[in-house]
């Protein structure tokens, strides 16, 4: 089964109060991340579009605001999945960050951050590497060792080494990220429900269950106080903790989360973004640890459809 464990580790870019800004576009940044925020993709990518439209009418082709909503688009159209639209937009936003501001700018180092979650959501592993790696580098440079902002990348590397089963490499990284988060933000923090999600989905690989579970309890706590019952990265806790239980052979305890998790990704998601594939292979995984073949390969199914969607 597959774990999840991304939440919030995207940047919003903003220059609102020192680059010049439209009223009605700044109305529609805001609504973006309003409806990002509560998992409303839908709405999130009409007001993107309509914030790109109006920068692009209002600035010009090639000014930063125009890169702010370049970046916001290709945000959600990346949470949905669509990803050749997210990396040209993606692509075309820090071309304009670098020609404009230089290449070791905090800017930049949030486009290539979020350029490598794209990758990485692709498997694109080599290159995702490459791209944290150089945001990590800038952010240390202009900000220091200990900046919240830091842990946010520090994280991202931490979830690749994590999908490559470099573990070492992996725990150094969540580690230092959550000790960044909690000193700043305190244990109640989305941050720092990444860093235990992360830490749990090691102890897993470790066969160290009761460390495991605790861990993803606690994260899966965290997200539902702050973002609600119904919010996708809930339903990446939910699932995350049902492969914990079914690992354990804890069947009967993980199914629900499993159709739970599902069931607030087709609804918030669509009902043929990559994440509802997880929940779908996860499922049928279940189905077949309880002998139900018939009902896993209609499961598994569905899910090398919607994956043959997005390659």
């Amino acid at each position: 089964m597959r774990t999840l464990i991304f939440f919030f580790f995207f940047f919003f870019s903003s220059y609102i109060g020192h680059v010049y800004a439209d009223s009605e576009w700044e109305s529609l940044n805001q609504e973006i991340e309003l409806k990002y925020q509560q998992g409303n993709y839908a709405d999130a990518l009409t007001a993107a579009k309509k914030a790109l439209q109006s920068a692009e009418s209002t600035f010009g082709q090639d000014h930063l605001n125009v890169a702010m909503s370049l970046n916001n688009l290709a945000e959600v159209y990346r949470m949905q999945g669509q990803y050749v639209e997210a990396e040209k937009l993606f692509k075309r936003a820090l071309n304009i960050h670098e020609a404009t501001l230089g290449l070791d700018h905090l800017d930049v180092s949030m486009n290539l951050n979020n350029l490598a979650l794209l990758y990485q959501a692709q498997e694109r592993d080599k290159e995702a590497e490459s791209l944290y790696k150089r945001a990590i580098k800038i952010k240390e440079n202009i900000l220091g060792p200990d900046h919240p902002d830091l842990a946010t990348n520090l994280n991202n590397l931490a979830s690749l080494y994590q999908f490559q089963r470099e573990y070492v490499q992996a725990e150094s990284f969540y580690s230092r990220a959550l000790e960044i988060n909690i000193r700043i933000f305190g244990v109640n923090h989305l941050s720092v429900a990444t860093g235990l999600s992360g830490l749990a989905a090691i102890h897993s690989e470790k066969e160290e269950y009761t460390q495991a579970t605790s861990l993803s309890l606690k994260a899966l706590e965290t997200v539902e106080k702050v973002l609600g019952p119904n919010h996708p990265a809930v339903a990446a806790s939910l699932n995350n903790l049902a492969v914990l239980y079914t690992l354990q052979s804890r069947y009967s305890e993980a199914r629900p989360l499993v159709k739970r998790a599902l069931k607030i990704w087709v609804d918030t998601l669509g009902p043929e973004h990559p994440d509802v594939a997880t929940g779908l292979e996860n499922l049928a995984q279940l189905h077949r640890k309880t002998h139900q073949e018939k009902e896993a390969k209609l499961l598994e199914d569905r899910a090398t459809a919607i994956r043959a969607m997005h390659r």
